[in-house]
């Protein structure tokens, strides 16, 4: 008995050992450090400034990271949502924060029952955008939710 508990106790260890590491959590404070520069956009015969993500920011381009914010849905089949560093009240969408502030995660798993300002943990792949002016300077995709709800 006691040598298979050792067995299993060493099983665990293995296996921990060769699990991946934990994804490194960026903060809107990291995140919302970007430099700007204006550049002329034909789509919109007009001026607009796109971001310059210093070092610390673009090391985690194409890499899974975990971001903590607040949800702001965005389309009725669940599968895109913004995350934004303040609530709703006092977030990008409302003129009261800077653009880097927000981010688009596109779901791994559609989700419909996701409402303003739920605060969540997610994880996913994070993308870089500093030339569609479609989207947010942020992108997380195949993000899911760490823990419950």
């Amino acid at each position: 008995m006691k040598r298979k508990m050792m067995v299993m106790a060493a099983a665990a260890m293995v296996a921990l050992a060769f699990q991946a590491p934990t994804a490194p959590l960026l903060t809107w404070r990291v995140l919302e450090k970007v430099d700007f520069e204006e550049k002329y956009v034909k789509e919109i015969e007009g001026y607009m400034l796109f971001p310059k993500f210093p070092a610390g920011i673009k090391q985690h381009d194409g890499k899974v990271v975990q971001v903590v914010g607040y949800v702001v849905p965005m389309d009725n089949t669940g599968n895109t949502i913004a995350l934004s560093a303040n609530p709703y009240e006092a977030c990008f969408f409302c003129g009261k924060a800077g653009p880097a502030s927000v981010m688009t995660l596109k779901l791994k798993k559609p989700d419909k029952t996701y409402r303003i300002d739920d605060y969540i943990a997610f994880k996913g792949k994070l993308r870089l955008n500093n030339s569609d002016i479609n989207e947010f300077y942020y992108i997380l995709e195949q993000a899911e939710p760490l823990g419950k709800k």
